[in-house]
């Protein structure tokens, strides 16, 4: 018991002084390195002491450190002209909280609260740049998200309808939330990143928010003379590339337990790419090309297409299996990868789990998916962009199609070696 009691108390002292050490080095006037392990500690004691004497000693602490904060400001106040923010008087409140929650929640938790606190902390001025490089347009994306995820989605039937039983109004929205999330993310982080991006993150950003949507502006401005068209091709096999990190990612948040027999053919043909795109990195020269202005993945009317494309992929795959067995799934997934990977992905996991579709053959669904978007960018580097733009990537993406067949046609049903490890 003993033991238990300074293993508590210790992660309170490291915790506080963890966020003590931040506040220190920021040159805060109200807290320090001292005074936040006090604060954590105390809290951690409120707690022990209310096991005994009732929860008032929590509360009566709070108060206690509130008051502190209170009087501590007033004499600033007093003191000096410049009024800083209420960042430190929080945290204090926070790890006095976070310490208590130590007592009778879970450790994991507690250090996760306070690293969080810690990190927020020294990341003002990076937050505070991102707010400011960030505009009215991208404030609405936000709250576009919120009103996806928090508004319509609690609403919406969780049962399903239809004639094969696999329409449900809540999954698919939920789906939505998903994609649109990711891709959110990827364009906040090109909102951060996008002036400094190279052909490697530009690649990477563009493939977490639209592989397509940056093929096609890649492919455009090639028809510029002074384009590098082998930079273009890099960043649109990248792009690529991480497409296929997106699928693996959707499907382990969707469909956990299957990973084990999707991932590995999928992580065969992301280092088959990887290797393509690192040939092609040594070729690709540089001009100082800055990544296209990217368009806001968090549209009520994108979110309103995906939904339907999604709803009409998974009924298209109920409908094929019924008529043409399991075989005419990839019909559906030829057909479903000229629109959107996504769709396939998450309706050919969501078939899988429920025992819809053979784990083998769900796997090669979601590949013949892949393959056609990617057959499908060649074609459009075609129309949209320079010769030597499309000759670049018929070749690039032709091997990584090449590949892809390879694994559809050779890969051994047995293999599944990462079952253990998901």
């Amino acid at each position: 018991m003993e033991l238990e009691l300074f293993e508590v108390l210790g992660i309170s002292l490291g915790l506080g002084l963890l966020v003590g050490l931040q506040r220190q080095y920021q040159n805060s006037k109200l807290a320090g390195i001292r005074t936040f392990p006090l604060v954590t500690l105390l809290g951690t004691l409120s707690a022990l002491l209310s096991v005994e004497y009732g929860g008032w000693v929590v509360a009566a602490g709070f108060v206690s450190i509130t008051a502190i904060v209170v009087i501590g400001n007033f004499l600033r106040i007093k003191t000096t002209v410049v009024r800083v923010g209420l960042t430190t008087e929080v945290a204090m409140l926070l790890m006095f909280t976070i310490g208590a929650y130590l007592v009778h929640g879970s450790s994991t938790v507690a250090i996760a609260l306070g690293a969080t606190v810690a990190v927020l902390l020294q990341m003002k001025g990076t937050l505070h740049g991102f707010v400011d490089r960030i505009g009215e347009k991208d404030i609405r994306a936000i709250m576009k998200l919120v009103v996806i995820s928090m508004v319509i989605l609690p609403v919406l039937p969780n049962r399903t309808y239809g004639p094969y039983d696999v329409i449900n109004p809540h999954n698919i929205w939920l789906m939505v939330v998903l994609i649109v999330s990711i891709s959110l993310l990827g364009y906040f982080a090109y909102k951060a990143f996008g002036g400094k991006a190279g052909a490697i993150l530009g690649g990477s950003l563009g493939g977490l928010i639209s592989s397509t949507a940056t093929t096609v502006s890649y492919a455009r401005r090639t028809k510029s003379a002074s384009a590098n068209t082998m930079l273009a091709a890099l960043v649109i096999l990248i792009a690529s590339t991480i497409a296929f990190v997106r699928i693996l990612l959707e499907v382990t948040v969707v469909a956990p337990d299957i990973l084990g027999i999707v991932a590995p053919p999928f992580i065969a043909m992301f280092l088959l790419m990887t290797v393509i795109a690192g040939v092609a990195y040594i070729f690709k020269g540089n001009n100082g090309e800055r990544m296209p202005e990217q368009g806001n993945p968090a549209q009520l009317k994108v979110a309103l297409v995906f939904g339907l494309v999604y709803g009409v992929v998974i009924f298209a795959s109920a409908a094929a299996k019924d008529f043409l067995g399991e075989e005419g799934l990839y019909i559906v997934g030829i057909l479903s990868g000229l629109t959107n990977v996504d769709a396939i992905t998450l309706s050919t996991a969501r078939l899988m789990t429920s025992g819809n579709i053979d784990l083998h053959n769900g796997w090669r669904v979601i590949l013949i998916g892949a393959l056609s978007n990617i057959a499908f960018k060649i074609v459009l580097a075609g129309f949209l962009g320079s010769r030597s733009l499309f000759a670049k990537i018929a070749l690039l993406l032709g091997l990584v199609l090449i590949g892809g067949i390879a694994i559809l046609w050779l890969w051994p049903e047995e293999l599944d070696l990462l079952t253990e490890w998901f």
